[in-house]
């Protein structure tokens, strides 16, 4: 079925996965990343655009969107990940940095999206099994989690006509799992949790992005059965 997506930082991992299989759908991509996605063939337009630059995100925005009437899926897939570190040597500049990405931008995003014409059919934000845990080293990227998904949950109390979920996709072999798998190591056992990514590394466990975008992408009719602003986590459907 061709249709109109939105997809935010498509230039690697699961952005590029899904802009990959949408592609491959003949569906129509619209994509917002720092490095784009030119390698690809079929109905692409991608925009470079800096998502912790909020001043730039308009603009990119509206050049874009430029005539387009309706998104069917907008995919808020854009983040980082941060820095593994003890809750004490976290620093406040640190958060900010994260929460700049992964959750404002996103509003920026959203703000732009339903204060215009664009009807818009479902909005899916790749959040983390991370929001409803807190495990040693990873409050920066857990506390960004749990903001982004009250942020999708305030939002579909207040636009009925769109459909809001918070989606956790699981465990996918990207350029985190790089940082935490493989330049974490001299840290030895003191985040215990490291263990369980580099054990499921190579497995179906760990999928690759395509292979995880298409799980998602298979779903996505499922997801709109679920209440509006709720969170879920793929591996539970």
């Amino acid at each position: 079925m061709q249709q109109n997506i939105l997809i935010t930082g498509n230039s690697s991992g699961l952005g590029y996965g899904l802009t990959e299989a949408y592609l491959t759908q003949g569906s129509t991509v619209y994509g917002l990343s720092r490095r784009g996605c030119a390698n690809l063939s079929g109905k692409l337009h991608d925009i470079h655009c800096d998502l912790s630059q909020h001043d730039q995100i308009v603009l990119a925005l509206q050049i874009l969107l430029d005539s387009v009437e309706k998104l069917d899926v907008v995919y808020l897939n854009a983040g980082i990940f941060g820095e593994l570190t003890h809750i004490t040597d976290f620093k406040p500049e640190q958060l900010n940095r994260i929460i700049d990405i992964n959750v404002w931008a996103n509003k920026f995003i959203l703000d732009w999206l339903l204060s215009n014409t664009i009807r818009i059919t479902q909005v899916i934000a790749i959040s983390s099994s991370a929001a409803l845990s807190a495990n040693k080293g990873w409050a920066g990227y857990s506390l960004s989690k749990i903001a982004l998904n009250k942020l999708i949950e305030h939002y579909a109390t207040e636009f009925a006509s769109t459909h809001f979920i918070s989606l956790a996709p699981g465990l996918i072999d990207t350029a985190m799992q790089d940082y935490l798998c493989d330049e974490t190591l001299e840290l030895g056992d003191e985040f215990p949790g490291l263990e369980k990514f580099r054990q499921a590394r190579g497995t179906e466990t760990m999928p690759s992005p395509r292979r995880a975008a298409q799980s998602i992408i298979n779903i996505v009719p499922n997801l709109q059965k679920l209440p509006s602003g709720s969170f879920t986590d793929l591996r539970n459907l």
